[in-house]
């Protein structure tokens, strides 16, 4: 037999095996089964993200949270502290420094740290008349929609166990994350989309990664669903080559009649998250390209975002976010990396500085304003924050920048039940510590739930004998915020 011969017997055996897999495997199960009939007996799979009722009416349906992986320093962004201006190059009076610890302490153990003004210009915009720095010329433009919470203290002075803490309300990991306590109380409206999407940009992921967005001890079908904004949404979500998508139907087919074989034995609700994953993605392979395809954005939008089609941007995943909640997605989180600006290299406040805000301050705008266009703003809640803040103190580094700082640190939000133009908190003349109402992360979470119709001390999940919820044991919710 010659090599062609040879080539074309493969093609015809390999084609062969193809048509016949799915129909074997048919058979095979149905032999497995002991004949047993489904169809009518099979147990209803109720589907894990169908939507629930809230604990009250709800004042937004959706939440997009802009992440700032690496802490804002908010002396240069929306903090304009005169006295910090006046005297910037002083020692900071050792009264600051009692009893608080920082991040890299040996460089403040070197000699008592300075104060450090801002070489930023700020404005006052709005009516609100809000700081604004010349870093953020977008944002300042939608200002009076945003509040601003400038008084947030954390836990934690550094990254890793102050992002999961932010994101899971525990530094412990394997707690569920916000996302998912939120999609797990409401479901998602969407059927095509997953309830929970997180979008990621920058030049590496959250410190912390998956554990930010992970599900923790609820069912897996609550966790957060890392999407593209360039190919396919998820990776391997397209059917291999020859496979077509009659042949995958019955492929997945008979994949849920063995899952739920499974299930009928064993009651494990995990089983039902596979079969609702299974399906899930067999309905994104319509549903997901269609989602990124901006084609049908109009060349307007395209150019308010500042959006590189095919481009893995923060502008690209802004307008990924509005499409999402525009189609019932539940919770998106986008997350922004390269703000751990200590100084050194172009990790400082000067040119790393730039480049970071010059790539979120447009979209962020565009965000806004698109939301507000198409009326979503009102049934949408979006946060911008940080894991913690900067210090009013710089570093002895070769470049300018500032320590971690957890005392107080500030957020916004917009949109839906948010008194806009506000300012909730504030911070004494050096922007050290709150003076006035000072703000925990368990209340920024209960605010949130809030908002979204849930009570933080209810919606709770029994793990290891005890109720978990999202606030852990603290939460308030921010009245001064609400409209």
């Amino acid at each position: 037999m010659g090599q062609d011969d040879r080539h074309l017997l493969n093609q015809t055996r390999r084609h062969f095996f193809n048509q016949c897999f799915v129909g074997l495997g048919q058979v095979a199960l149905g032999s497995y089964l002991g004949g047993r009939s489904y169809g009518a007996s099979l147990p209803k799979v109720d589907n894990p993200l169908a939507p629930k009722a809230p604990h009250f009416p709800p004042k937004i349906k959706s939440v997009i949270y802009l992440f700032m992986a690496g802490a804002p320093s908010q002396f240069e962004l929306f903090d304009y502290k005169e006295k910090l201006q006046q005297y910037s190059g002083e020692q900071i009076p050792q009264s600051f420094l009692e009893g608080k610890r920082f991040a890299f302490m040996e460089s403040f153990s070197k000699q008592v740290p300075k104060l450090l003004g801002t070489h930023r210009e700020f404005k006052r915009y709005g009516q609100s008349g809000q700081w604004v720095s010349e870093c953020l010329p977008h944002t300042a433009q939608v200002i009076d929609e945003l509040a601003f919470v400038k008084t947030i203290h954390g836990e934690n002075f550094n990254h890793a166990p102050a992002k999961i803490f932010m994101n899971t309300g525990s530094p412990r990991f394997g707690r569920p994350s916000m996302g998912s306590w939120v999609t797990y109380g409401l479901g998602s409206e969407s059927e095509e989309l997953p309830g929970f999407v997180v979008l990621q940009s920058g030049p590496r992921g959250p410190r912390g990664g998956a554990l930010n967005w992970g599900s923790g001890f609820v069912p897996t079908s609550y966790q957060g669903v890392p999407f593209q904004s360039g190919g396919d949404p998820i990776l391997n979500l397209s059917n291999p080559g020859g496979v077509s998508r009659q042949r995958q139907s019955e492929t997945i087919e008979t994949i849920r009649k063995l899952n739920l074989d499974h299930l009928q034995e064993t009651g494990d609700p995990e089983i039902a998250t596979r079969i609702s994953s299974y399906e899930m993605a067999f309905r994104m392979q319509t549903s997901g390209p269609e989602l990124i395809d901006f084609a049908q954005e109009s060349a307007s939008t395209l150019k308010m975002y500042g959006v590189e089609p095919g481009a893995n941007s923060f502008a690209n995943n802004c307008l990924l976010a509005r499409r999402l909640v525009e189609r019932g997605v539940r919770f998106v989180q986008l997350y922004h990396t390269d703000w751990d600006h200590h100084g050194g290299g172009g990790q400082n406040l000067n040119e790393g500085l730039d480049r970071v805000t010059g790539e979120i301050d447009q979209p962020i705008a565009a965000l806004i304003r698109d939301l507000k266009a198409r009326g979503l703003l009102d049934e949408t809640l979006v946060v911008w924050g940080g894991e913690f803040g900067r210090t009013p103190m710089g570093e002895l580094r070769e470049t300018i920048g500032r320590n971690h700082h957890i005392d107080a640190f500030p957020m916004w939000f917009a949109g839906g039940g948010i008194r806009a133009g506000q300012t909730v908190g504030e911070t004494d003349d050096l922007g050290f510590s709150a003076v006035e109402d000072k703000v925990t992360v368990h209340d920024v979470q209960a605010t949130i739930l809030h908002l979204l119709g849930l009570d933080h001390e209810r919606l709770t999940f029994k793990f290891q004998g005890r109720e978990f919820r999202l606030t852990d044991v603290g939460g308030n919710v921010i009245q001064k915020l609400l409209a």
